[in-house]
């Protein structure tokens, strides 16, 4: 059984499995209708080479370099560069708005940024001309800038190529408590909170996972293919650091569209993704098992049933005959699906709905569902086969990772993997760190065999179905600066997208009315298409300042406003969420059901 080493840093790891490996492929991006590899050796030299030219450029250790970057190769060079040079790495998303570049940017005093390419830059760069730490931007591609401005303008391979490194020369003196990255996660007041992550913290998160895979599945030459946004801290660590760690392959997806395809040509072994995908696929699958006939339906109806039994622990010799038969025809031809050497697929991200993994279980696919958040680097835990899978819980704590309940049922973590704190926040660092444990926000307990099993969650962030996270405060204040809107409450955990309930202004609907000689019948005017259209109008002008991922896409009309009196809200009029939710939980759950199109298509983002 393998052991991980014990590494100071984490780029003393990836420069210990780039001499192991030298010439194998190790990064694999698609060009020209192939995929193409870079070798760890050349990785190597790139790592090495693009931190001697960030230190010429002036860069010390400690400063931070922002990274704008979709899921490619690069990224995972840059941000090994940064970490060689004794700098920290900013990931941030390719969705953020200007002003979320231009908070990050403010926050973290960020000198450098490196960019991938022109179209992300035309939303940063007006945030980095404003932001008064920013020195120079790096660009993966041309950037095509028209006039230069307070900006230095550098080109990634150009300084490369200037500052060409032998890796063997680097000096890799980073202690484990050294700052490695500041991810960004949304805040309950709807300003982003910069998560400190020092090196031991992912460290511990790769050595608990090369753990969890050795003793469960066996170590060997393992292919990941990444899919998650990089600058989410569950791919940061599990889709890119983790297989550094395993010495593994990444192939990088070519996005949602081609993902099934990139899957069969990959033939991955260990995939990281979020419920979501886990809920696309299960409805591609029973689609195309449908379209084949009764006795192809006969049989997935079998093997979910069976499965079904099997995790209640109902399943014994009479499923026998059936699961040799499913053996034979079903489960091969869905496992090429998924490439045919799956070991496991890792769900973490945002919470899962026990019947899709079961669903999944029944068909032959390993499913393993994690927990964590960026706060802990991000894994806390993970379902184990050796432990007993049981899908509605998230298995038991990593290795070297204490996990406890506290009095009132919130999921305290302790350990190397939480982080030292939030940057510049000392108020929000007080009030979940204390005495060493970190106060998760979570509401659980532990089962019999050790298993965390999450029962509830105390604050009020919304975490979507791929896992990314929206402070509701933000977009409701938004909302309810519009004329025409006096109070909202939005929704989606779990869900593709933001639905809302909204109040319309009183006193705008009555002159709406008086404008358009519509009777003014609060009831009859919430079923009014134009009357709809006109709050759409309002809605559509906050969607202009918010990520992708915030956008309001649906929304219903209250049937009243939000009172004190009807208890939807508190005496220092803040919305009670669970009451508002028990009111209007069904018509929101059916905006997802209905065909109506949204406000703006998700898939044109």
């Amino acid at each position: 059984m393998r052991r991980l080493e014990r590494f100071e840093n984490l780029v003393q790891m990836f420069f210990a499995r780039a001499r192991e490996k030298g010439d194998a492929p190790f990064l694999w991006h698609k060009a020209g209708g192939k995929w193409q590899p870079t070798s760890w050796a050349e990785a190597a030299r790139q790592v090495a080479s693009l931190s001697a030219a960030l230190t010429a450029l002036g860069l010390k250790r400690g400063d931070r370099v922002m990274l704008v970057s979709e899921n490619r190769p690069e990224f995972c060079i840059s941000d090994l560069a940064i970490m060689a040079a004794g700098c920290v790495t900013v990931p941030t998303y390719t969705t953020n708005t200007e002003r979320d570049h231009q908070h990050i940017i403010e926050n973290s005093g960020a000198c450098a940024i490196i960019v991938s390419n022109g179209k992300l830059a035309k939303t940063l760069l007006p945030a980095a001309i404003r932001a008064s730490s920013a020195r120079m931007i790096i660009g993966l591609e041309d950037l095509r800038v028209g006039q230069q401005s307070s900006l230095e303008f550098h080109d990634w391979r150009a300084l490369i190529a200037k500052h060409d490194t032998d890796p063997r020369g680097v000096s890799c003196n980073w202690r484990r408590e050294d700052l490695a990255c500041i991810i960004y996660t949304s805040g309950t007041g709807g300003s982003p909170r910069g998560v400190m992550q020092h090196h031991g913290a992912i460290l511990c998160n790769v050595e608990g996972c090369c753990t969890i895979i050795s003793e469960d599945f066996g170590w060997e030459e393992e292919v990941f293919l990444s899919f998650l946004p990089l600058s989410h801290a569950y791919e940061h660590t599990g889709g890119q650091f983790f297989p550094i760690g395993l010495g593994a392959q990444i192939y990088y997806s070519e996005g949602l569209e081609k993902l099934a395809s990139n899957i069969e040509e990959v033939r991955p072994t260990l995939m990281v993704v979020v419920p979501r995908l886990f809920e696309v696929l299960r409805t591609r699958i029973v689609k195309q098992v449908e379209k084949q006939g009764n006795f192809a339906n006969f049989l997935l109806d079998k093997a979910v049933a069976i499965g079904g039994r099997k995790a209640a622990g109902n399943s014994g010799l009479r499923d026998l005959p059936m699961n040799l038969l499913l053996g034979a025809t079903l489960k091969p031809k869905l496992a090429k699906k998924f490439g045919g050497r799956i070991k496991a697929m890792v769900s973490g991200g945002a919470p899962l709905n026990p019947e899709v993994g079961i669903f999944f279980q029944s068909l032959g696919i390993t499913f393993l569902q994690g927990y964590g958040q960026t706060e802990a680097a991000p894994v806390i835990s993970c379902n184990r086969p050796k432990a007993g899978l049981k899908m509605d819980t998230v298995g038991p704590p990593l290795p070297d990772v204490e996990v406890r309940i506290a009095d009132d049922g919130e999921i305290l973590v302790r350990g190397e993997l939480v982080m030292h704190g939030y940057w510049r926040n000392e108020e929000e660092t007080k009030r979940v760190l204390k005495d060493g444990w970190l106060y998760t926000g979570d509401i659980g307990h532990i089962d019999e065999k050790g298993r965390i099993k999450i029962t509830d969650r105390k604050k009020d962030i919304i975490v979507n179905d791929k896992g990314d996270n929206v402070a509701p405060q933000k977009v409701e204040g938004m909302l309810t600066l519009q004329p025409e809107i006096v109070q909202a409450m939005i929704a989606g955990d779990k869900k593709p997208y933001m639905s809302a309930v909204i109040v319309p202004d009183p006193e705008w609907t009555a002159e709406w009315c008086a404008h358009t000689a519509t009777k003014c019948d609060f009831k009859e005017l919430s079923h009014d298409p134009d009357y709809k259209a006109a709050l759409g109008a309002a809605v559509e002008r906050v969607n202009k300042d918010l990520s992708v991922i915030e956008r309001v896409r649906k929304f219903i009309v209250a049937d009243e406003p939000f009172t004190i009196e009807n208890e939807q809200l508190t005496p220092s009029l803040k919305i009670r969420r669970h009451i508002l939710k028990a009111v209007y939980g069904d018509r929101l759950d059916a905006l997802y059901r209905t065909n109506t199109p949204p406000l703006e298509d998700p898939k044109k983002d």
